[in-house]
């Protein structure tokens, strides 16, 4: 069966660092695009970033932009989200997930799989 293992999160300063991994099994990884969603308390799952099969494409949310960068490991079925500069807006559960769309979709539910969330809380 198909699982995705986030880690990784956890409290930090505003302007800290935190890198998030997923763990992938179960799935033909480098057949799948994979991306990092995220959801704060009271408000919808909205993608953060997200990785072609081959990281030749990626997209990234207007807000993360030049702080986030998401990449891959196709031989060790893993994905990746490095945060930087985190502001205590980015405090959220992020969520990896897997799609096996055409192209670098940005939509929820394009996507397949999802693990089961890491909580991310940035304090000021």
């Amino acid at each position: 069966q198909v699982q995705l293992v986030e880690s990784g999160g956890g409290l930090v300063q505003a302007g800290g660092s935190l890198r998030l991994s997923c763990a992938t099994s179960g799935l033909t990884f480098s057949t799948y695009v994979m991306a990092w969603f995220r959801q704060a308390p009271g408000k919808e799952r909205m993608s953060v970033a997200g990785i072609s099969r081959t990281a030749g494409v990626t997209f990234y949310e207007d807000s993360v932009k030049d702080r986030f960068t998401i990449s891959r490991d196709n031989a060790e079925n893993m994905v990746y989200l490095q945060m930087n500069s985190l502001k205590p807006e980015d405090t959220a559960v992020y969520y990896c997930a897997a799609s096996s769309s055409f192209g670098v979709p940005n939509g929820a539910t394009s996507y397949n799989y999802w693990g089961q969330g890491t909580q991310v809380t940035v304090s000021s």
